[in-house]
């Protein structure tokens, strides 16, 4: 073939800088035409609109349905919001260190922090705040509230509160302190061997503290760990590349991003010594892991170094970068889908496909692709993390649902705790035969309406039958199938005991022992926990999921 000429090289170049000028003018007019247009209806509503406009407001709201009709976590972060963000990735604050909840119009204290300023000022759950700095909580809602509590470290709140289990009124004064929510709110050997360590964040500080939690672990003898990344929503991709190191090699690949810019794409890999390498691991997962939590997953399962335990996670596959703005305001956009170690993205909804309602749309099966992990197993891109052995919800009955949403369990526990100086330790604490029939009688004197879908069903079919003109010709059939659907309340509360009991129990711990006595307490009845202890303890079926022989995973080898 003849080499080209030099004139026609210029001549082709010519032209691909002509479509590339081309493509750029076009997008630079598009741009500057659309802003002209929504400058005009701007300064247009500003000034002729019926009824006085809010400026700052009409901007924002503009600016939150655009980017809102990209994904859900590209976000306009205003001034004023952006404590709100800070808080989202470092999970601290300044403040009195307490979950606060809205109850009949009220607003009460639902459970203090271990150590917090709360807590050492005495602070209960069950105490309805009635005032803060002699401004009345009446009317309040919480997020109004919460501000009104949290301040600068070091300064003083004044706080008034009712306590309806000793009749009484409690004024405090109350110094705020750096509340810092730890990314490991609880780490402990289950027995000998099997240590269990519960992340919930990935702030900066999250590698930082499961590697203490390992550490302080190892000390204790533990030879098999569980981490449990079950409702992490995810933060910080590093402290999930650190987190990952711990137990893949020095210069392991551990997650890929890719975006439309080039810049934007990275290679992340394992960059410093391993903590361990051998010891057997369990990840516990559910559809409140996300992001970070699927990195985390995502990639020892793709390494075979550890089985993955749960349901299916969120499936967010997205990575955000956040650029400061004029006015110290901040955007939060997309710019890249990470990718782990067999090449897969996770992310389950196609924010760029819109059903006929507008509403994203989830990858369909029909488009996911299927890829490999070292060992061969098959797994999938566009549906989140299969764990390789799935545990079912357990669905609760509508009685405990009624129980809980009516504060009845809530009220009881606060009552208990008042009456009961002390209890057993988490582990070991049971209500007696005596106590559960309290708390029936209890809850039966509160004359609660108890709901039941099927009698929800039916009152929706006494509507549609009344409509209908025919209520009169089946009356007496409808009372009677009527009669026979509703449910004994105590009766049920004896049916349904064991549920109960273990929520009412966990409910009662928590107020002796806080956020770590409730993980201690439920350890013993939770699924996920006792699939994996009794995984880990089994070598050979441990082997056989990680090889993908294992006949009951959902993970296999192709």
């Amino acid at each position: 073939m003849k080499a080209l000429s030099k004139k026609t090289i210029i001549l082709l170049s010519m032209l691909t800088i002509g479509f590339v000028s081309s493509g750029y003018i076009d997008s630079y007019f598009e741009i500057s035409k659309n802003l002209d247009i929504f400058s005009s209806v701007y300064r247009e509503v500003n000034v002729n609109y019926v009824e006085e406009t809010n400026p700052g407001k009409l901007v924002k709201t503009g600016i939150d349905a655009m980017l809102g009709s990209l994904d859900p976590y590209t976000n306009y972060i205003a001034e004023a919001d952006i404590e709100d963000y800070r808080f989202m990735t470092t999970h601290e604050y300044g403040g009195i260190g307490a979950l606060i909840g809205t109850r009949n119009g009220q607003i009460m204290i639902t459970e203090p922090y271990e150590d917090s300023p709360a807590d050492k000022a005495g602070l209960e759950a069950g105490d309805v705040i009635i005032a803060v700095e002699d401004e009345r909580a009446e009317g309040k809602s919480t997020s109004e509230l919460s501000s009104m509590l949290k301040g600068e470290s070091g300064t003083e709140v004044k706080l008034t509160v009712y306590r309806a289990a000793t009749n009484e009124e409690i004024q405090t004064t109350i110094v705020r302190e750096k509340i810092k929510l730890d990314d490991v709110p609880y780490y402990g050997m289950i027995d000998d061997e099997v240590g269990y360590i519960n992340l919930r964040g990935f702030t900066q500080t999250a590698s930082r503290d499961v590697k203490q939690a390992f550490d302080a672990l190892k000390d204790e003898g533990m030879n098999k760990v569980i981490l449990d990344l079950r409702g992490n929503g995810g933060g910080l991709l590093h402290e999930a590349v650190n987190i990952v190191n711990f137990f893949v090699p020095k210069g392991e690949k551990v997650v890929e991003t890719k975006g439309k810019v080039k810049d934007h794409y990275s290679l992340h890999r394992a960059l410093n010594a391993p903590l361990d390498l051998d010891i057997p691991l369990v990840v516990l997962i559910d559809e409140g892991s996300a992001s970070a939590s699927e990195i985390v997953s995502g990639t020892l399962q793709d390494l075979d170094r550890g089985v993955v335990i749960g349901q299916n996670s969120f499936g967010k596959g997205l990575v955000q970068n956040t650029t400061n703005l004029s006015y110290n305001s901040m955007l939060k956009m997309t710019i890249a889908k990470y990718y782990t170690p067999s090449g897969r993205c996770i992310q389950r909804i196609d924010y760029g496909k819109r059903d006929e309602r507008g509403k994203a749309v989830e990858v369909p099966d029909s488009l996911t692709t299927n890829f490999t992990t070292k060992n061969g197993r098959i797994v999938k891109d566009g549906a989140g993390i299969t764990p390789d052995i799935a545990i079912e919800i357990e669905a609760y009955s509508d009685l405990l649902a009624t129980l809980m949403g009516e504060n009845i369990v809530f009220d009881f526990a606060t009552d208990y705790y008042f009456q009961h100086d002390s209890i057993d330790s988490p582990e070991k604490f049971a209500l007696t035969d005596e106590e559960f029939e309290a708390f029936v009688g209890y809850a039966l004197s509160k004359d609660f309406e108890y709901r039941t879908s099927s009698t929800e069903m039916m009152k929706e079919l006494q509507e549609v039958i009344e409509e209908d003109e025919f209520w009169e010709e089946v009356k007496g059939e409808y009372e009677h199938l009527s009669a026979k659907l509703e449910r004994d309340k105590r009766s049920d509360m004896f049916k349904f005991r064991h549920e109960i009991q273990i929520i009412l129990e966990n409910e009662i711990v928590g107020r002796y022992y806080f956020s770590k006595g409730r993980v201690r307490a439920y350890m013993k009845y939770d699924p996920e926990v006792l699939k994996a202890l009794e995984t880990l303890r089994n070598k050979e079926f441990y082997t056989s999921v990680l090889e993908g022989t294992c006949a009951e995973c959902l993970t296999k080898k192709g």
